[in-house]
């Protein structure tokens, strides 16, 4: 999926200006329909213990990470979310155990930002969206 001498390049990159602005868009959009149950697993994940770092998988495609939360179509979304955690990624050498603190050093506030990792197409990468405000 992921080869670990990416992975740095991978979080630097989180929404970096490259990022395909079209890519984004569709992320963006498909995201507003689905925030709202993000946001509230992202709160329970945290407040039940599993993890100060929820990450939610973003993809077109089944993967075997983290565990499905909204299929595609759903709710009128395009894309699978699955809910994970940096230890999974950890676990799985997604994320190598010398990146763990630059990892928490980037991960925004999950109380106002979604940490996603997509996998759409050709790109793969973190990238944060802010949750829409009440």
């Amino acid at each position: 999926m992921i080869n670990n001498s990416n992975e740095n390049s991978l979080m630097d990159d989180a929404n970096s200006p490259e990022l395909n602005r079209k890519l984004m868009g569709h992320v963006s959009e498909d995201f507003i329909r689905v925030s709202d149950q993000l946001k509230d697993a992202s709160y329970q994940i945290r407040k039940r213990g599993f993890s100060e770092n929820p990450v939610f998988i973003i993809t077109s495609t089944e993967v075997e990470l983290g565990v499905l939360l909204i299929g595609s179509t759903e709710m009128t979304n395009r894309y699978n979310y699955y809910a994970s955690f940096m230890q999974e990624f950890v676990d799985r050498e997604l994320i190598g155990a010398e990146s763990v603190e630059a990892f928490k050093e980037n991960y925004k506030d999950p109380d106002e930002y979604c940490c996603l990792f997509a996998l759409i197409g050709d790109f793969s990468g973190f990238i944060y969206v802010p949750y829409p405000e009440d």
